[in-house]
């Protein structure tokens, strides 16, 4: 047996009150990067590798994927094959996050196919992997040697108590923190951020992001130590030459392309670009009879002209009127058609310039909760929004599948910037699901299931807390020259040097998104952005209010109708009956669904008949009352026997009416008073350690009170 253990290379030091460390070289050897990263007692494991791509790409073939293998909290998956099956939606979301923060960052003209897998090795309960993993895959790309800009980390940023803190325990930012950042960056500034939080303001969140570029240096310092460490092998790349003949010889349509661009309509806008870029090339190429010549011209001009286009909406951007003709501030026309679908709890049409979401809530039990499940404790979630993008909202065909990485991640976002505003799970026990149909695109229909979301809210009866818009936001930079664009379209996004969206109520925000191509982006700036941001969200939650000022006073009439009630903790057992016998047989009989909300009795019971929901809750409330001494029912003769009868006062109790007690004269045979099947008053004198009930007959026990008297 050999003892000659190949030993890692290692490097760590405590940042933010955390101990962190990275190692490479004892896993993986094979991968061309591989990194573990530990945070506490957490880690993840990451490996990047490179290769020629099989085919001629046309956009750089990068893939990006994370697990949480459930072994790394020490659980077996549930289900039928007892292994992990396809992504779950965090797992998704953090790939995107390692994608959005990498992409951008490869030298220009690389195009290698790259697989950046990641993987959560061990979780401690209290950090998450999911930052692990990004730190990890962020330093193996650099150790791999790939045409990489700069060295990235990621961190997480919580706010418990008005404080911000880094690194926070996986429970204190579930339960008590009003902040979830997430922002990933490079020395000279931020380059991604994902954030929910409980309506900050402009102001907290700048300082959070502040912080959290703080503790990003500290991270790169630590990456760039250990990758100073290893001997990294650069791959060879060569930056493409610029063509410029192509470039100068198409130079000269600019202002064509200009005037095609403030075209009216975004197809009418692409086809008159289009047309301009015909007439290009049939002129340059003009003459050229040769099929490859040709063929070499024309893939060359297409490209300088794609460049110039950009390069032409940008300085009309700076130049003060963007392609629609709005100035820099200005929202697109906003309109909304409540209730839309008349059989939905709550539905709405929002449309804001040639961006539209078919919008609806609906309203479930407890027993429609989602559970979540993976290597974290398990819990469940009783509000979650659902996007989708099908083909024609862009005037498209293309292969229908279920929904990607992109429709979650934007589904999620949605999600996040509504979830602060929902009532409390006491006053509004229902689970809320909120479906979002994109019908049209042309910029931020995530922004758009936020508005359509808190408006279709609003309209099912839901209490939210606070009306919450959202609006996508834009920068162009050129030198001295800024531009900060309030609800960007399509190509403005495309464009753009920063790309960001913020949802929020009034008060404050509720969500952020960024994704900023540019390096050292300031305060001032940020501070211009945001507040921008903020009269736009304002002016758009205007328009919605002139519509739906406020979430309607009850639930639709075919939504679930609930009643609440708490019975006796040892009277569950009782209520569910065996095998699930009682609690079916309610359900069956006042057509309802009736959910054990926890084991301290609490019972709620939901239909859609308001009358069969106050008798099942009727019957339950029979069903589980404890008889107490002095109590008076009116029961029901079950059985007769000489010495009494026994007469079913509550659903499943009896009580024994001595012989003695059902009359103030002396009775010889009960049947001479009582039958089978006959309702008698009667009160409860006693009830013993055994729960045993003795009874008397009303008339009697008034007769002897009016002796005593």
């Amino acid at each position: 047996m050999s003892n000659n253990i190949v030993q890692p290379t290692t490097v760590e030091r405590e940042i933010a009150g955390v101990r962190i460390s990275l190692s490479t070289g004892q896993m993986a050897r094979q991968a061309q990067g591989g990194v573990v990263c530990t945070i506490g007692d957490s880690s993840a494991f990451a490996a990047v590798c490179a290769a020629k791509p099989r085919f001629e790409p046309s956009f750089f073939p990068l893939t990006c994927d994370y697990r949480e293998k459930t072994q790394a909290a020490g659980k077996i998956p549930g289900g039928f094959f007892k292994r992990e099956g396809r992504p779950t939606t965090k797992e998704i979301l953090t790939m995107r996050l390692i994608d959005r923060s990498i992409r951008p960052m490869f030298a220009e003209g690389y195009m290698d196919e790259v697989q950046v897998m990641t993987h959560a090795l061990g979780y401690d309960g209290v950090n998450n992997t999911d930052i692990a993993a990004m730190i990890g895959a962020f330093t193996a790309v650099r150790l791999a040697g790939l045409p990489f800009e700069t060295t990235l980390a990621a961190t997480r940023i919580g706010m418990i108590d008005g404080k911000l803190k880094a690194f926070c325990a996986d429970n204190d930012l579930r339960n008590n923190s009003t902040l979830n950042l997430i922002v990933a960056g490079h020395n000279d500034g931020i380059a991604m951020v994902e954030a929910s939080a409980d309506e900050l303001s402009e102001a907290e969140m700048i300082d959070a992001l502040e912080l959290a570029h703080s503790v990003i240096k500290e991270l790169i310092s630590l990456a760039n130590e250990l990758i100073a460490a290893v001997d990294v092998t650069p791959v060879e790349h060569t930056v493409p030459e610029k063509d410029t003949a192509s470039i100068e010889a198409v130079a000269p349509w600019a202002d064509r392309i200009t005037e095609a661009s403030y075209t009216t309509g975004k197809h009418a806008r692409d086809a008159a670009v289009n047309v301009v870029r015909d007439q290009c090339l049939a002129e340059l190429t003009s003459g050229i009879s040769d099929e490859d010549e040709l063929a070499a011209k024309k893939s060359g001009y297409k490209a300088a002209f794609r460049s110039l286009k950009g390069q032409c909406e940008r300085e009309t951007i700076l130049n003060g009127k963007r392609t629609d003709g709005r100035k820099s501030d200005e929202i697109r026309d906003i309109w909304i058609v409540p209730d839309y679908v008349q059989q939905h709890h709550g539905s709405v049409l929002f449309t804001r310039g040639e961006t539209q979401a078919l919008v609806s809530v609906t309203l479930g039990t407890p027993d429609d909760e989602q559970i979540i499940d993976g290597i974290e404790e398990e819990y469940r979630k009783n509000f979650y929004l659902h996007y989708n993008f099908p083909p024609y909202s862009v005037g498209e065909t293309r292969r229908i599948m279920g929904p990607g990485r992109r429709e979650i991640g934007h589904g999620m976002l949605a999600e996040r910037a509504l979830q602060a505003v929902l009532p409390s799970k006491e006053d509004f026990p229902y689970t809320i699901r909120i479906n979002s149909d994109i019908t049209e695109s042309n910029g931020s229909s995530s922004m758009a299931s936020v508005c359509g979301g808190c408006i279709s809210m609003m309209l099912a009866g839901v209490p939210v807390k606070q009306p919450v818009a959202g609006i996508a936001m834009g920068l162009v930079q050129e030198g001295d020259r800024v531009a900060i664009l309030s609800d960007i379209q399509g190509s403005e996004d495309h464009t753009g040097d920063m790309d960001f969206k913020v949802a929020g109520s009034g008060l404050g925000i509720t969500a952020l998104q960024m994704d900023i191509k540019i390096k050292g982006v300031s305060r001032a700036l940020l501070e211009e952005a945001l507040a921008q941001a903020g009269e736009g969200r304002k002016h758009i939650l205007r328009e919605m209010l002139a519509v739906v000022d406020r979430p309607r006073a009850d639930v639709a009439d075919h939504a679930p109708r609930f009643e609440a009630i708490k019975i006796p903790s040892e009277k569950i057992g009782f209520l569910i009956g065996p095998g699930g016998k009682n609690i079916k047989g309610l359900q069956e009989e006042f057509g309802v669904r009736v959910s054990i909300i926890d084991d301290n009795g609490n019972v709620q019971v939901f239909g859609t008949d308001a009358k069969k929901v106050a008798g099942c809750m009727a019957r339950i409330q029979a069903t589980c009352e404890t008889p107490k001494i002095g109590a008076k029912y009116t029961g029901t003769v079950k059985s007769i026997r000489d010495f009494g009868a026994f007469v079913e006062i509550l659903p499943g109790v009896e009580g024994l009416l001595h012989i003695s007690e059902l009359s103030t004269e002396y009775v010889e045979n009960v049947n001479d008073v009582v039958s089978t099947g006959d309702s008698v008053e009667v009160v409860i004198t006693n009830v013993d350690d055994r729960g045993k009930v003795r009874l008397m007959r009303q008339e009697v026990m008034d007769a002897r009170d009016a002796v005593k008297a």
